[in-house]
C-alpha cells in the first residue's frame, strides 16, 4: 500500500514558476515508477511526465516537454515536478501516481494516486 500527497499547486502568471511535491507513505517507494497527470475542466486526464524507480528514465508528453523537470529524491520518499515558463493551458489539477509494475505513460497502469493539487496560470 502506498499513500500519496500532493502540495505545491496555486495561483501563477503566465511565464512564472511552480514546483509540485508528492510524498509517498511506505518503505517501497523506490520500487515504483512514479508519474504526473493533469485534468483540465471538461477534459479528459492526460499524462504530463514519468520517473523511472532508480530516477535515471524520464518520459514527458509533447507539451510540457522541455519546460517541466520530473525528479525524485528516494530518501524521502517524494516525487517533485518543476514547472517553469507555465501557460494557461498548463491550468489543471495535477495528480502523482505510482505504478508497481512497468515505466508506462497510461494512466490505467498506475496502481496508486493522490488526490491532486490544483494549479492555475493566468494570462
Amino acid at each position: 500500500q502506498l499513500q500519496l500527497v500532493e502540495s505545491g499547486g496555486g495561483l501563477v502568471q503566465a511565464g512564472g514558476s511552480l514546483r509540485l511535491s508528492c510524498a509517498a507513505s511506505g518503505r517501497t517507494f523506490s520500487s515504483y515508477t512514479m508519474g504526473w497527470f493533469r485534468q483540465a475542466p471538461g477534459k479528459e486526464r492526460e499524462f504530463v511526465a514519468s520517473i523511472s524507480r532508480g530516477g535515471v528514465g524520464t518520459n514527458y508528453a509533447d507539451s510540457v516537454k522541455g519546460r517541466f523537470t520530473i525528479s525524485r529524491d528516494n530518501a524521502k520518499n517524494t516525487v517533485y515536478l518543476q514547472m517553469n515558463s507555465l501557460k494557461p493551458a498548463d491550468t489543471a489539477v495535477y495528480y502523482c501516481a505510482a505504478e508497481r509494475n512497468g515505466f508506462s505513460i497510461v494512466g490505467e497502469e498506475y496502481d496508486y494516486w493522490g488526490q491532486g493539487t490544483q494549479v492555475t496560470v493566468s494570462s
